[in-house]
């Protein structure tokens, strides 16, 4: 059985996890800092970097103590490298090196992308490669065939906000707060989806890739007028959105050919109506479908750990000298995005 530590600090999560190649997550502890950054209505890179200084190295301690395991005891030692806020990824990695070199352990540097790609196989035993993934998140939305670890091809990415991005910034405009996705799922649940008329950005175009921008700007136009309820807005915003994936994947899912399934991966995979929408997709195309429990949709430490426990067979161990990365593409030979303000 193969034992490794996860380490997670792209954004505003701090998270230290242990896992064993057999799905086993021994011990895991996640701090948030919503607090902190819900002052600025999202989040600020500097207080997030200097609150995973200050709370990473007490967790990973915790964190051994509980599962009762030694450094030398660990296989490998993974952490995110990238992408993500250069200074949360940075504090992560740095101790990760630190920690590897005092363990004389081998160090993984993980893609965040990665670790939200693979961690359905984490909880999901029976899904094999290939699969067809739909990654959606605060900074990502992607649709990739996912055919081994490392082996992704992007069909489709945002050519300006993502899917979390635009849940956030709807909730700003409603006054929900920070972090905005769950308090607009909530409120969408008291709202009529069909109230309020709202585009369906690139909907019925050839190419599978999102916008948001648009959607974002006619909730903020609706909400102008004071014609309609803050749970109609959230509720409309909501279906709209949905109905643009399931567009977009549609195209997507006719391009890449066979696979096996159909995973949804990242925060937004959390939302209840957009896991209903996608499994009834997957079951129309004859799909297993597959999704983390929510725990592993947001940011965590144990599908960091557990892209570590995927590349142990492969002996794919890094160096000490490998940089922290802000930008790092899951498939670095995809086309570029055409259109102004592109972000994938």
């Amino acid at each position: 059985m193969g034992l490794v530590l996860g380490i997670e600090s792209s954004c505003d999560e701090t998270a230290a996890a242990l896992v064993t190649t057999e799905r086993q997550v021994l011990a895991q502890r996640i701090a948030s800092q919503d607090e902190a950054h819900a002052p600025y209505g999202g989040v600020v890179p500097e207080i997030a970097a200097r609150a995973h200084a200050e709370r990473l190295a007490p967790m990973i301690d915790a964190v051994l103590k509980e599962a009762g395991v030694a450094l030398h005891e660990l296989n490998a030692i993974a952490a995110t490298a990238g992408p993500g806020l250069i200074g949360g990824v940075m504090v992560g990695l740095v101790s990760a090196k630190a920690l590897a070199m005092a363990a004389d352990v081998p160090l993984m540097a993980i893609n965040h992308l990665e670790g939200h790609a693979l961690s359905p196989r984490l909880a999901d035993p029976a899904l094999t490669f290939p699969y067809a993934l739909l990654l959606v998140s605060g900074g990502h939305c992607q649709i990739l065939r996912v055919d081994g670890v490392g082996e992704y091809r992007r069909f489709a990415t945002t050519i300006d906000d993502a899917l979390g991005e635009a849940f956030d910034k709807t909730a700003k405009i409603l006054g929900l707060g920070y972090p905005g996705g769950p308090a607009v799922e909530r409120l969408a649940l008291q709202g009529d989806p069909d109230a309020v008329r709202l585009p369906r950005p690139l909907v019925g175009s050839g190419e599978p890739h999102f916008s948001f921008a648009g959607l974002k700007s006619a909730v903020l136009r609706a909400y102008e007028t004071q014609q309609h309820s803050n749970a109609d807005l959230a509720a409309s915003f909501q279906q709209a959105a949905i109905d643009c994936v399931n567009d977009r994947l549609t195209i997507a899912l006719d391009a890449m050919g066979p696979v096996n399934a159909l995973v949804v991966a990242g925060g937004v995979a959390a939302n209840k109506a957009v896991r209903g929408a996608l499994e009834t997709l997957a079951r129309a195309r004859d799909l297993r479908f597959s999704a983390p429990p929510p725990e592993l949709c947001t940011d965590n430490a144990a599908m960091i750990a557990w892209a570590g426990c995927e590349r142990l067979p492969t002996g794919q161990n890094d160096p000490l000298d490998i940089a922290a990365r802000p930008r790092w593409p899951l498939d670095p030979t995809a086309e570029p995005v055409r259109g102004a303000g592109v972000k994938g």
